[in-house]
Order: C-alpha cells, then sequence, then structure tokens
C-alpha cells in the first residue's frame, strides 16, 4: 500500500518542490523514487537500475533540485553545479522539461539548460555564459563546449547524472564520456540511471561510481498482465499489411498507437500503404530534425494523431551488427542522426497500444519498445506480428520475460479467425502495387523537405508564435503513390467484420 511506504512530504524537501509535485499530480512516490530520493540527498552515489515509465527522470531530479536549492542558502556566486548527459537531443529536451516542472515555483533559484541540440556552438555560447545551475547535453555536445571554453566544470560541478546509461557506449559515445571526465573535478556526486544493467553500464560504473548503492528494482521489467497485455500473431509479410489494415480501418485497435518497424525504408512504406485507405499516419526517423521529431512527439502527446510509425534501429541493432552493417544498404537519402531514439527515453504520454509490425532484433528491444505503453498506472496493449523466420526470437522474448522456466507463455496468441478478413485482402494487394520503391524514395524525399523547412519554422518564428504552431501538423499525406479513390472507403459487406476475438 502506499500509505506504508515513505512519502515526499517524509523526505525533507523544500516547499517548492513538494508544491511543484502536487501540481504533478504526484500523490506518492514510484518505487524507483522512493528508494533513490533518501539515499541521493545523503550524498551516495547510485546506479539505480528500474524499468522503462518507472519514474527515473524525477528520481535523479528531485534530490539534484533540492542540493542546488540548498546550496543556495549560503553560496551566491552563480555556476554550473550540475551535468546530466543523455544519448538523445530527445531525452533532452524531455529531461529539461520535467526538470521545469520540478521548479516551477523555483525557477529563479534553479535555471537549466539543455544544449544537445544542433544549434551552432556559438548560438549556445551566451546561454552558458549565464552559467545556468544544471546543463543537459549529449557526450559529444558537452565535449565540444567544453573544448571551445564554452563550459567550465572543473571547479563547479557538484552531480553528475547519466541518463539511460546503458545506451551511451552502443551509441557510440565511449570516446566522447572518457574525453568528457578529464574536464570535471575529482570530486562529485554520480548518479547512474539505466533500463539494464549491461556490460556497459558496468563499465560506467567501474568508471565513475564511488562505493555506489546499487538498486535492482522490479524484477519484471514489464507490468505484469492486469496491466499489460501482450499478444502475437503468426503471420508472413502480406498478412502483416492485410491485418494492420483491417485494424486501423475498423477501428479495431482504440487509442494512440506506436506501430515500429524496422526500417526507415519499412516506414514509408507502412505510411503509402495506409495513406491509400485514408489512414493518416505520422512518420518519426533519424533522418527527420530534431525540432520536427519532438514536434511530432509534442503532438501525439496533446491528442493531434492517433498513429506514430516508428523505427529506432540505431538503438535496436546490437553494436557488433551496426559496425557489419554495409553501407548504403538502406538506400539512405539523408544522413542519420546518431543521436535519435525511439524505443527509449522519449516521453510519449498515455500510449494505449504498441504494435510490431516487424520483430524487434533483441530481447532488450521487444522490452523498450513495449515499455511505451502501459506506464504508471495506466493499462496498454502489445500486438507483435511474427513471421516464421523470426519464431527463434519469440522463443528469447519468452524465455526473458517468463524466466525461462514452463511458466504461461508472456505472449499469447491473437486468435482470430482469418478468412473473416480475407475479403479485404484484394484491396490490400491493389494497395501494395502502387507502392513501389520509386514511390518509398519519394516520399522519403518530399518529407525530409518539408520537415527542414517545418524545422526552421519551429525553431525561429514559431517561438513567438505558438499558437500558429498548432496548425503544423506532420500527417499529411505524402501521395507520391498513386491513390485510387475506391479504396478509401470500406463497402458495407466488408465492414461487417466482427472484432477480432483476443479470447484464449
Amino acid at each position: 500500500m502506499a500509505t506504508d511506504r515513505l512519502q515526499f512530504h517524509e523526505m525533507g524537501l523544500d516547499d517548492r518542490i513538494l508544491k511543484a509535485l502536487a501540481d504533478l499530480g504526484w500523490a506518492h512516490p514510484t518505487l524507483i523514487q522512493e528508494k533513490a530520493i533518501p539515499l541521493a540527498l545523503e550524498g551516495k552515489d547510485l546506479l539505480a537500475r528500474a524499468r522503462t515509465g518507472s519514474g527515473k527522470t524525477a528520481a535523479y531530479a528531485v534530490p539534484l533540485i533540492q542540493r542546488i536549492l540548498t546550496s543556495k542558502q549560503s553560496v551566491r556566486e552563480q555556476a554550473v553545479t550540475a551535468l546530466i548527459l543523455v544519448p538523445t537531443k530527445e531525452l533532452g529536451q524531455q529531461v529539461q522539461g520535467m526538470i521545469r516542472q520540478l521548479t516551477a515555483y523555483c525557477a529563479r533559484d534553479v535555471r537549466v539548460a539543455d544544449i544537445s541540440g544542433k544549434s551552432d556552438l556559438s548560438a549556445q555560447r551566451p546561454i552558458l555564459m549565464e552559467k545556468p545551475d544544471v546543463v543537459v547535453g549529449t557526450p559529444s555536445r558537452v565535449l565540444a563546449h567544453l573544448s571551445a571554453q564554452n563550459l567550465d566544470l572543473q571547479s563547479s560541478l557538484e552531480t553528475l547524472v547519466i541518463d539511460e546509461a546503458d545506451l551511451l557506449f552502443s551509441f557510440g559515445f565511449e570516446a566522447d564520456l572518457k574525453s568528457l571526465l578529464c574536464h570535471l573535478p575529482k570530486i562529485y556526486q554520480s548518479y547512474l540511471m539505466s533500463a539494464t544493467l549491461s556490460e556497459d553500464v558496468q563499465a560506467l560504473k567501474e568508471l565513475l561510481l564511488h562505493n555506489p548503492v546499487i538498486l535492482k528494482l522490479q524484477g519484471s521489467q514489464l507490468p505484469d498482465s492486469s496491466q499489460l497485455q501482450q499478444y502475437s500473431v503468426k503471420c508472413e509479410e502480406e498478412d502483416k499489411f492485410l491485418l494492420i489494415y483491417t485494424l486501423l480501418k475498423l477501428r479495431l485497435v482504440q487509442g494512440k498507437t506506436l506501430l515500429f518497424v524496422g526500417t526507415v525504408e519499412r516506414c514509408y512504406r507502412l505510411k503509402l500503404f495506409l495513406e491509400q485507405f485514408s489512414i493518416p499516419a505520422c512518420v518519426l526517423n533519424s533522418e527527420l530534425p530534431v525540432h520536427s521529431r519532438c514536434h511530432i512527439i509534442t503532438q501525439f502527446n496533446q491528442g493531434f494523431y492517433d498513429y506514430i510509425i516508428a523505427t529506432d534501429e540505431e538503438v535496436l541493432a546490437d553494436p557488433e551488427r551496426r559496425k557489419r552493417r554495409i553501407p548504403g544498404k538502406q538506400g539512405g537519402v539523408a544522413p542519420k542522426d546518431k543521436e535519435y531514439g525511439v524505443s527509449r527515453g522519449i516521453d510519449f504520454q498515455n500510449v494505449s497500444n504498441v504494435i510490431n509490425f516487424d520483430f524487434p532484433t533483441t530481447v532488450e528491444s521487444y522490452i523498450h519498445r513495449v515499455g511505451r505503453t502501459a506506464r504508471a498506472d495506466n493499462p496498454g496493449t502489445a500486438l507483435t506480428f511474427i513471421s516464421h523466420t523470426e519464431l527463434p526470437l519469440l522463443a528469447e522474448v519468452e524465455d526473458a520475460l517468463t524466466g525461462g522456466d514452463n511458466a504461461e507463455c508472456a505472449l499469447k496468441p491473437y486468435e482470430f479467425k482469418m478468412e473473416e478478413i480475407e475479403g479485404f485482402r484484394y484491396r490490400c494487394r491493389d494497395a501494395m502495387r502502387s507502392v513501389t520503391k520509386q514511390a518509398v524514395r519519394e516520399a522519403r524525399l518530399k518529407e525530409i523537405k518539408q520537415e527542414l523547412l517545418n524545422s526552421e519554422k519551429l525553431k525561429t518564428y514559431f517561438e513567438d508564435n505558438p499558437r500558429d504552431l498548432q496548425l503544423l501538423r506532420h500527417d499529411k499525406d505524402l501521395h507520391p503513390a498513386v491513390i485510387k479513390p475506391q479504396l478509401k472507403n470500406v463497402p458495407e459487406y466488408l465492414s461487417e467484420t466482427q472484432s477480432l476475438d483476443t479470447s484464449n
């Protein structure tokens, strides 16, 4: 029971923090917050593992803010005392947003700056010259500012946080991080926050932490079946498109939905396919400008869109596989952003469903994709499409989620009668014939051009005109494929297809 656990008001926190927590509607701390905040306030180094959506950001942000407020009672000189390293620009913006919410009543005393974006160093220099109390950024960006002498941490840093620590090395930040450490003082408090305790995290632990307290919370990295329902469907390539059409067009899937695919090319192939049936969806991938990506997520959270098609290939592939990837295999039309990540870190809110259109390549990838739904106390559903070649991967996921014993399967069969949707097959085949490789390539080029324009607008004009920002949408039809009007409407005799039966 929550009443038996340590509450925020019992942690010795500043009243201004407590008021901000109340405004956020947080009646009581999550498990990671309950355990980590008191230890951090005692000055201990922490290595904390807790599943995605468990409240890790606030678990380090609250004690960090409290330490700054306490310090300012006796120290008046303004200085950067806290550094938060993140693997992606999107996570950097999210962390900055969380800290601003938590400092709503002490914003003059605790200032935060996110420098993870792609602005010129010279453009960010004035921000750093004001010496914000907290700096958020990727290792490469922070190192660039340190090297340019825009930032000095040697004499002032008191707290170092590494969020999503298990991603830093896999994003290629190992060298940057080691170089960055040379610019830090010998003594400071460190927090490593992670969803897994991988070998990379162990390496960071040895590098950064001194006699840390290790918190390994929640044996399962996903909520139990009362909160998160996980289903699998065995289907081959053509059936994937048939099934996704049926689920979305007939509204058999309700609520905001993330659709994960394996590559950027697959993002646009699926988007163009759905366009044939007037099903709008946003594409979110590493080719798009960071301002556009963050705006897409913000509008998705605000209910502007029901569907996002996402790829997190740079996150999901293991480091060795990424090294072996053949250059140009994806037919890339724009350089990908190595600091991009969807399945991890980005704060999608109130996601009802995650659909793995393509099966993730690792167990960790599955956990972090599915972890976008059923967050906090909200229910969620995960549906995974599996081809016969992916069955070994399914077995690995099952072993990881059930502990490898003979327990009940974590992913239950999504049972339905295939003959009930056979009537849609000819429509799907007709649509797929229009989604050619050339159409996909043209769609990618068109959207990148659109979003580059949007990104500049977002960065300049829309900063001063926030209402106009709401008019900028990212789910518009791309139309490089030939649209056949007869596909947009479902004939009455077909729309009577029964709801898919998920009972066992």
